[in-house]
This record gives structure tokens, C-alpha cells and sequence, in this order.
């Protein structure tokens, strides 16, 4: 049965103080997007999760955020500056970006293509732990046991060693240029052996990126 907004909209525990938590203790610079409540809302019913939990916190009362410069882009209710919001990047709502991935929730991105899943069955055990489609390796690597510990782990661990191998001189100022609904794609694509001097990016959308990670996962 399809919950109402109102049964959605927990203001007796809602998840945000949780989330703004973390936000204080970020290690790293994080911008949180605004959302519109329209918008919110919108995402919120095509979810069906509440705002008790971190994840309808997040979608309800932010258009994402934008960690360490925007290398990292958690997925919210989004917003003019980043369109890709919970709801469209798995296939949800009026105007989906993707199909719907069955077995699993994709909730945030970074500049490389790679992407963040929580796993329903089609990556693991179907507990939702979250998962990585790393770009290098094209697979996808669990890394921790929830959404919430994955939000803590962007927000307040020690990402500059988790992309130690594919951070560039001056890359802050690139990834803060660049469009939160845009990524880099690579030549040689960062999962081949590079002989040469370096790599060669240009900025292509995410759903673009998406696309081709994942046809070239599953070929591997």
C-alpha cells in the first residue's frame, strides 16, 4: 500500500539531526544543495522511505550533497544545479534517467563513474549493504554494512586515500567546475594498463558513464 506524505514526514524522529551530525564533522568541504519542497515531496513518494531514516532525510530536505568539492555527489531530492535526484537514478517518478536496477539502489557518484549501489539481491546477500562499481576494476566492491554508514564513511573518512591512484594536480578546481550531473571519462579508460604519460578526460554526462560501466562490467 502506497504511504501518503503526510504518513511520511516523521516530526516526531526525524532522521536530519542525524545527518547534520555528520555533516559537523566532516573532514572535508561538503555544499548541501537546496531543494524545493515540490520537489522534496515529489522524490520522497516516489521513494516510499521516510524521513525517520538518513536517506528520506536527505532526499526530503536537500537537492543532494556535494562532497569534497563535488567529487562525491550524494543522491538527494535534487535541484537546478544537480537534476539527478534518488528518484530518477533508479528509474522512479514521472521523469526516470535510468531503468529501474532490480536488486539495488544506486544513491551516489563521483567524478571517476564510479558508483555507490545499496544491494538488494542483485550484489550480495540483499541486506543492503553498499557497494562500489569501482572504474578501474569494473566490479563492484562492498564496502560497508548501510546507507548510513556509507554517507558517514563520504562525509567524515578519509577519502583522499580511498582515490589516493587517480587524484591530478589542481583537480580541486577542475571537479568544482564541473556539473555535478556530469563525470570524466577517461583515455585509456582508468581499468587498462597506462604505458604512457597520462591520462586524457573529458567530461561527459553520468547517465553516459553509467551506461558504459555497466555494459562493460558485465562483459568482464
Amino acid at each position: 500500500m502506497t504511504k501518503t506524505l503526510d504518513e511520511l514526514i516523521n516530526a516526531k524522529e526525524p532522521g536530519w539531526p542525524v545527518v547534520r551530525e555528520w555533516l559537523d564533522g566532516a573532514n572535508k568541504p561538503v555544499e548541501v544543495l537546496d531543494v524545493s519542497p515540490r520537489r522534496g515531496a515529489e522524490v520522497l513518494l516516489a521513494l516510499q522511505v521516510t524521513t525517520r531514516s538518513p536517506m528520506g532525510a536527505i532526499a526530503f530536505q536537500t537537492g543532494g550533497l556535494l562532497v569534497d568539492h563535488g567529487w562525491v555527489r550524494i543522491l538527494g531530492g535534487g535541484c537546478a544545479r544537480m537534476e539527478g535526484d534518488l528518484a530518477r537514478w533508479n528509474g522512479l517518478g514521472g521523469r526516470p534517467l535510468v531503468e529501474p536496477f532490480n536488486g539495488a539502489m544506486l544513491v551516489a557518484h563521483d567524478v571517476l563513474g564510479g558508483f555507490f549501489a545499496l544491494d538488494g539481491g542483485a550484489l550480495g546477500e540483499g541486506r543492503g549493504a553498499a557497494y562500489y562499481l569501482a572504474p578501474d576494476t569494473l566490479e563492484w566492491e562492498r564496502l560497508v554494512d548501510s546507507y548510513s554508514e556509507l554517507v558517514a564513511f563520504l562525509l567524515t573518512g578519509d577519502l583522499a586515500k580511498f582515490y589516493e591512484d587517480f587524484r591530478w594536480p589542481g583537480w580541486e578546481k577542475d571537479v568544482a567546475a564541473l556539473s555535478p550531473d556530469r563525470g570524466y571519462s577517461f583515455v585509456p579508460p582508468l581499468f587498462a594498463r597506462d604505458e604512457g604519460p597520462g591520462r586524457e578526460r573529458r567530461d561527459v554526462p553520468m547517465v553516459e558513464l553509467l551506461g558504459m560501466n555497466l555494459e562493460l562490467a558485465d562483459a568482464t
